[in-house]
């Protein structure tokens, strides 16, 4: 994109979103695209034009697409996940003297599984305004063509731990949950995962999306028993960035239960009484009450020797 062409978005920016109030002293928590260039919103390209200041969780990265914009001269803050808290003292200062600062992160929405949210717990805190402006986000795009029809809310994960304990607990809380579960993960740990995924989820679908918006986009859903074979039939398929949609359980219809949730009931029932043991197992397994009912009931009489 050349200068005539940056000015003349610049001006279908303004034309589109200038319009609306911009409030001095406030944060705008701006998204940027995860790969294609294109996805960037109007209002997005207006509010890096308007502000003061703009804080990035790399400079480096941010700078190439600023020049892109044409958005060039203004100080770029450095907000990362190692600074985020003290750099958080230097935005809310110039917020303070009435400057809007706009925060990015590499790509996509910011505090989704990216710096951001301890510096607007500081903002808001410091009684300054946050203020949103909504676009590309890899989770909300692979969701919206997972083809989850049985999924009713979903639980983000983002990077699964990278310890062994922490991560297996992860996993196995995942498999217990009957809702959609969305993670990220890097090329050099995928195949890892899909044999965690494949050992922790069997029949449970998946759908992988791997380079999301990019050149080499590809979406596939398939069974995660049949995830590390997939991966391993060509190698193509281990590149890239990708984001697994881990579909939700049917529950229709299901009055038993296996004993996968019997270590949740186990807990549980051993701090709390029956029914609350029970109500709260329903909340983190999404399984269906009177079937969960019914195991624990199983349980309690089997640790009571009945």
């Amino acid at each position: 994109m050349n200068t005539i062409d940056a000015s003349l978005l610049r001006q279908a920016a303004a034309a589109a979103a200038g319009g609306q109030s911009y409030p001095a002293g406030a944060l705008y928590v701006v998204a940027t695209p995860i790969g294609n260039l294109a996805d960037l919103s109007l209002r997005a390209i207006h509010v890096l034009g308007l502000v003061d200041a703009i804080a990035c969780e790399d400079t480096r990265h941010s700078a190439p697409l600023l020049r892109t914009l044409g958005v060039e001269g203004k100080p770029l803050l450095a907000v990362h996940e190692h600074n985020e808290r003290e750099a958080a003292a230097g935005v809310i200062e110039r917020l303070g003297r009435g400057e809007r600062v706009a925060f990015v992160s590499d790509a996509g929405t910011p505090a989704v599984s990216d710096p951001g949210a301890a510096l607007v717990a500081a903002v808001t805190a410091a009684g300054q305004r946050c203020i949103p402006v909504p676009g590309p986000s890899s989770a909300a795009a692979a969701l919206s063509v997972a083809g989850d029809a049985l999924g009713h809310g979903f639980v983000f994960h983002g990077f699964l731990p990278a310890k062994a304990g922490e991560r297996a607990l992860a996993l196995q809380r995942i498999a217990a949950d009957a809702h959609t579960a969305i993670l990220f993960e890097a090329p050099h740990r995928i195949a890892p995962l899909a044999a965690e995924l494949a050992a922790a989820c069997g029949a449970r679908r998946v759908t992988v999306c791997r380079e999301l918006t990019k050149q080499f986009e590809s979406v596939t859903s398939l069974p995660a028993a049949t995830l590390p074979q997939w991966l391993a039939d060509d190698a193509n398929r281990l590149r890239g960035e990708f984001v697994l949609v881990i579909h939700a359980l049917d529950r229709s219809g299901d009055e038993s239960l296996p004993d996968r949730h019997d270590h949740v009931l186990d807990a549980l029932l051993a701090a709390l009484p029956l029914k609350q043991a029970v109500a709260l197992a329903v909340e983190l397994t999404g399984a269906p009450r009177n079937a969960l009912y019914e195991r624990a009931l199983a349980r309690k009489r089997e640790s009571q020797g009945g």
